[in-house]
């Protein structure tokens, strides 16, 4: 789901206000007056509010379980096993038809409700339902603008996807998993004909990422059945098919020699039709590669970049800011932390400057593990230690806990990238599949310890693992919000629990304080480099020179930053816009209540209605205040 537009949010939030000023105003009449009692046309429209609201969540639900119905894939990631044999369908003609769904939806949606009649959160959802095809109209002109076949695009993707959400309990199952290899070939068509059409419009993606896409396909059909000459025995896939398929031997659900059978089956379907699909893109990959500029540019670049940039920075941030405004807010805030990582250079007695406190930490070998397994796993269990920590003060802060567990692992090998994001991937709503922070390990020098702690509050908890299965686990709402996401929240909470889990008493080390501000000014620095690549027209290298001089990250982890930064515009600026916003947020409710303000409610107030865009976050607060001072 896409986040609101912020026309319409200022025409929901203007009408709101004037209400919630009124009820201030009644308010002090009230209490210099007595105590009125509830009239009988109150009660009934608290009443005809709740029954008109059940009425939408109904038809909400019924309408998200029709729209998942065009999507197996989702439905999978979701835990529902129906379609199991199927992937999604990627073609422009299916996007369209999509769109008209949405909008015949809408239409009934706006002709079946009373808006008026609605409860506060019943507005929020219709309002939630009709910008989700606000979104997908303003994206229609930008339909050719993604890099489809990038770094970690569906060549990697559908791999993982299979790895790691198609589970297999029962033969059928295993059949299904066959059923959607054989639709790898059918998949990349629909998206190289997208791809070729964005080229023949001069739409490209810079040259590193040709190669990231080539290196990524180069190691997922690496070694058996794809090669018999490459040095890796099995490739990724091969290896799961075996672990599954052996698995249902071990349980009595398949015999010896359908197991023999079936895995000579997939063995075949994998030498022949999804290494020949792989062997389309990578060609198509190194044809369109010499058409692409030998500079890196970010996106001013391609036609009418200048407004996809702008539709981005709308999508990501959910607010009105231009790219200039973000550009100061980044520099502003770098400054800030700059000053604060001065003090605790001078608390660890750094004889020195800050840029050369910044190479001490990139360079010192106390601050990394060595590039071994050992390494690896005590990396992943000093994770897992701080985690646990973490995890028994989280009821002194909040109410609402989330049901889920939390794992921690290694990326799989074949989207394994030197330098790469750490990252989150959500487990199932209903617990079957748990969360789990990934790492990418395959080179340990981008991985400074002084960071881990940080790192670990931003993934787990109380930070993504926290807040999305706190969001998947909500029963009050219709159920297309406990999927609904925008960046600016989702990723300005994460960066908040970094800032809230040293309130908490974590970063009990200077060195892993010095780590968090890291993290911030990491994200600051995006605000400065994100814009300064797609609206100041940066180079790479000058961008890479800005973030070296302001942060201590490692220069194989910042370069990796900013190629991900040329070609995901706009989605780095959202994490500190989304923090500031619940941080302003947070100090409003702290003034207007004073004493009476509980960390704990407050915490359950911005996760209990899901990933809100930020003006709307904001409103929620603010009636969250009005209310508690009445």
């Amino acid at each position: 789901m896409a986040a609101f537009s912020i026309g319409l949010l200022k025409r929901r939030i203007g009408g709101d206000w004037c209400r919630l000023i009124l009820l201030s105003f009644a308010f002090l009449i009230v209490a210099a007056c007595s105590e009125p009692s509830q009239t009988a046309t109150e009660l009934t429209t608290v009443t005809d509010e709740k029954t008109e609201t059940q009425r939408l969540n109904n038809w909400l639900d019924e309408q998200f379980d029709e729209q998942l119905e065009t999507s197996p894939m989702t439905k999978t990631q979701l835990g529902d096993k129906s379609d199991y044999g199927k992937l999604d369908d990627f073609s422009i003609a299916a996007e369209q038809r999509d769109l008209e769904w949405l909008r015949n939806s809408v239409a009934e949606m706006e002709s079946l409700f009373n808006y008026e009649l609605l409860t506060d959160d019943g507005q929020l959802s219709f309002d939630m339902w009709r910008f989700s095809l606000e979104r997908a109209e303003a994206g229609v002109a930008f339909r050719h603008h993604s890099y489809i076949f990038g770094r970690g695009g569906p060549h990697a993707f559908l791999p993982n996807f299979l790895i790691n959400f198609h589970r297999v309990d029962t033969v059928a199952e295993l059949q299904n998993y066959v059923s959607r290899l054989s639709e790898f070939d059918r998949v990349f068509q629909q998206l190289l004909e997208r791809s070729r059409e964005a080229s023949a419009a001069g739409i490209r993606q810079p040259r590193f990422a040709y190669d990231a896409a080539l290196d990524e396909i180069a190691r997922i059909t690496a070694g058996a059945p794809f090669s018999t000459s490459d040095s890796s025995p099995n490739s990724p896939l091969w290896s799961d098919l075996q672990d599954k398929t052996n698995a249902l031997v071990e349980d009595g659900l398949l015999d010896a020699e359908a197991a023999r059978s079936m895995t000579q089956e997939i063995r075949n379907l994998l030498a022949t039709e999804v290494l020949g699909a792989y062997e389309e893109v990578a060609a198509w990959l190194r044809e369109d590669r010499e058409l692409a500029s030998d500079e890196s540019e970010g996106v001013w670049a391609l036609p009418d970049g200048e407004a996809f940039y702008n539709y981005r920075l709308a999508q990501m941030t959910t607010v009105e800011l231009t790219a200039e405004e973000i550009h100061q807010i980044g520099l502003d805030e770098v400054a800030r932390l700059r000053n604060e990582m001065e003090a605790i250079k001078q608390q660890v007695s750094f004889d020195g400057t800050l840029q050369e406190f910044f190479a001490f930490m990139r360079e010192d070998e106390q601050f990394y593990y060595p590039n071994t397994d050992e390494g690896r796993q005590d990396y992943l269990a000093l994770n897992t230690k701080f985690l646990d920590a973490i995890a028994q003060k989280l009821p002194d802060y909040f109410g609402r806990l989330p049901k889920a567990a939390l794992e921690v692992r290694r990326v799989e090998a074949f989207r394994e990238q030197a330098g790469g994001a750490q990252h989150y991937s959500a487990g199932t709503p209903d617990g079957s599949r748990p969360g789990v922070f990934y790492s990418h390990m395959s080179d340990m020098s981008t991985l400074p310890i002084f960071q881990l702690e940080d790192v670990a509050y931003h993934e787990g908890n109380p930070g993504h693992h926290m807040q999305i299965s706190i969001q998947q686990e909500l029963e009050d709402v219709p159920r297309f919000r406990t999927q609904y996401r925008t960046t600016a929240y989702t990723e300005g909470w994460g960066l908040y629990a970094e800032w809230l889990a040293k309130e908490m008493g974590g970063f009990e080390d200077p060195y892993s304080d010095f780590g968090r501000l890291g993290g911030e000014i990491w994200r600051a620095i995006r605000l400065v480099v994100d814009t300064g690549i797609h609206a100041k027209h940066w180079s790479e290298e000058e961008a890479v020179q800005y973030f070296l001089s302001n942060s201590p990250q490692p220069e194989g982890a910042i370069r990796s930053e900013i190629q991900r930064y040329f070609t995901n515009p706009g989605q780095a600026t959202a994490y500190k816009i989304g923090m500031l916003k619940i941080q302003e947020v947070r100090r409003s409710a702290e003034l207007a209540l004073g004493e009476q303000f509980d960390i704990r409610e407050f915490h359950d107030i911005v996760l209990g209605a899901g990933a809100l865009p930020l003006p709307l976050l904001e409103e929620r607060v603010d009636r969250w205040i009005l209310e508690s001072t009445l």
